[in-house]
């Protein structure tokens, strides 16, 4: 088995450092845009616009990509959705209604799938690379 599976400290440690690194990320793409874009047919958007969005999600594949690299998947699956849960429910706790539990809920979710499939893909791929190099 892996030196990294096997320390729980190593993995803990990774996903903290994963999970303040995203909580950064949130507040740096998304923690400043609190208004909401109100159009002349008066709906309304946002507050976050899709390139802020699209920015967090890039800037979170180098240190999930690091993390999984060194055999540090729960870390890697782990850390970035707690991180992006806190800082939503920070950033939307204000919300009278209620709702943005689900909100917060979403993000977890969806995030904790999208790191998932991420740290998969990284995995294949390393793997796959390594196994051609030691064939030949």
């Amino acid at each position: 088995m892996p030196e990294n599976l096997r320390n729980p400290a190593s993995q803990l440690l990774s996903a903290l450092l994963l999970a303040a690194f995203a909580a950064s990320m949130w507040a740096a793409w998304l923690g400043w845009d609190q208004l909401r874009d109100v159009h002349p047919d008066g709906t309304e958007t946002g507050p976050y616009q899709t390139w802020q969005v699209v920015g967090l999600g890039l800037s979170l594949l180098l240190p999930l990509a690091w993390a999984a690299a060194r055999r540090l998947a729960p870390a890697a699956v782990l850390g970035p959705p707690l991180g992006l849960a806190l800082a939503a429910y920070y950033d939307w706790s204000d919300d009278s209604s209620g709702l943005f539990a689900v909100g917060v809920l979403m993000i977890a979710v969806g995030s904790f799938l999208g790191c998932g499939f991420a740290a998969t893909v990284i995995h294949v791929a390393l793997s796959r690379r390594t196994a051609r190099g030691h064939g030949h």
